[in-house]
């Protein structure tokens, strides 16, 4: 009760006062005061310890994570071992992908080099590759989807003006309050230019690809392989019927699908197509031969024809000569020795030529000075 009745003496919190017997902590020898550099000093190592505590029950936790049983069983599990593989698979195919463009060893019709595309596509399209020619197709349609149903185009300007007017507040805010704006503090030292070689590269690239259509386009045009041919026929008359009534994204979605897996079907049927393929040239080629025969039969039988009729007719004129001449005698008009003679010269008149004409003109002159005129024999 006496020690509750006094009153309780609570320790003095003046730095710079003795009676809690730390008066040299305020001050130091030479007077100065350095209470608020210790301070700073221990909050800075009680901030620096806290952290590597955080840090280091971070890092415990996240090892205790890692050596769990059941993660470790997913990382050393099956399905991360294929995980794996088929990630080492799809690097291993696109390195194989990127490998086949080179220029290939055949040449078109006309004897001209292709491309390296021609390697590329063939390789692609052929599914020699099947994870990365997967993946790139999905991808195209992926990006046909978000043609379709994303506004990226809105999206794009909608990131352009974010990023700008972000940029103009931090600068203008910046030389307000600090004279110095941000943008100008992050910019670099030299701006990023592209370099000449990746350029020459881009664009020879670029060359290399347009020259791929446009070779392919003149192989089509001019039936270097008629099969293809016939599939761009057949692929355009489709198209032209289904313009009409598919929109843009469709059509892009349908010949993607068609030019991905049509060449997988061959693959898949080489055999049966090509066995049907053979069948349908033996058969084309059996009906030309038919058609060459019954044009020669029909043509002869137009120059039989054709003959008969001359030599009815030839028939005809010397009969209807011979009645004129007989006339002209009877009725007095020319003497029955010059009717002969006359028709002595018709029949003795030449012939056309069977040869070429002469490209000497002097010779040609010199030969019809020799020709004696029918005129001259009367």
């Amino acid at each position: 009760m006496a020690e509750s009745s006094e009153q309780q003496q609570y320790p003095d919190l003046n730095p710079y006062s003795a009676s809690n017997g730390q008066s040299n902590i305020g001050q130091n020898t030479t007077g100065q005061d350095t209470t608020g550099l210790n301070s700073n000093g221990s909050m800075q190592e009680k901030a620096q310890s806290a952290g590597n505590t955080i840090q280091a029950k971070a890092q415990n936790a996240m090892d205790t994570i890692a050596n769990h049983p059941t993660v470790q069983n997913i990382q050393n599990g099956p399905v991360a071992d294929k995980a794996r593989q088929e990630t080492t698979a799809v690097k291993n195919e696109f390195s194989n992908l990127a490998a086949a463009r080179q220029q290939p060893d055949a040449k078109t019709a006309t004897g001209q080099p292709l491309t390296h595309y021609h390697s590329l596509f063939y390789s692609l399209l052929s599914w020699e590759n099947p994870r990365a020619t997967a993946i790139s197709y999905a991808a195209l349609v992926l990006a046909i989807f978000a043609c379709r149903y994303l506004p990226l185009v809105r999206y794009g300007l909608r990131l352009t003006w974010i990023v700008t007017g972000i940029t103009a507040a931090a600068e203008l805010a910046g030389r307000m309050a600090f004279n110095q704006g941000v943008a100008s503090k992050l910019r670099p030292k030299k701006y990023y230019t592209i370099p000449r070689e990746t350029l020459e590269s881009s664009l020879e690239d670029l060359e290399q690809l347009i020259n791929f259509f446009v070779i392919e386009f003149q192989r089509i045009l001019f039936a270097e392989n008629v099969y293809a041919t016939v599939a761009a026929f057949a692929t355009s008359l489709i198209t032209y019927f289904l313009i009409k009534v598919t929109p843009a994204w469709g059509l892009a979605l349908i010949g993607a699908t068609v030019v991905y897996f049509v060449p997988l079907a061959y693959i898949s049927n080489k055999e049966f197509i090509d066995g049907h393929l053979e069948n349908a040239g033996q058969i084309v080629n059996q009906q030309t031969q038919q058609v060459r025969e019954l044009a020669s039969q029909h043509t002869s039988k137009a120059m039989e024809v054709s003959s008969q009729t001359l030599n009815q007719y030839s028939t005809k004129a010397k009969e209807m000569m011979g009645q004129a001449k007989g006339k002209a005698v009877d009725q007095g008009i020319v003497s029955q020795q010059t009717a002969d003679k006359t028709e002595e010269s018709l029949k003795q008149a030449p012939s056309a030529p069977a040869d070429e004409p002469l490209s000497n003109p002097a010779g040609f002159q010199a030969e019809q000075s020799k020709a004696e005129p029918v005129a001259a024999q009367y």
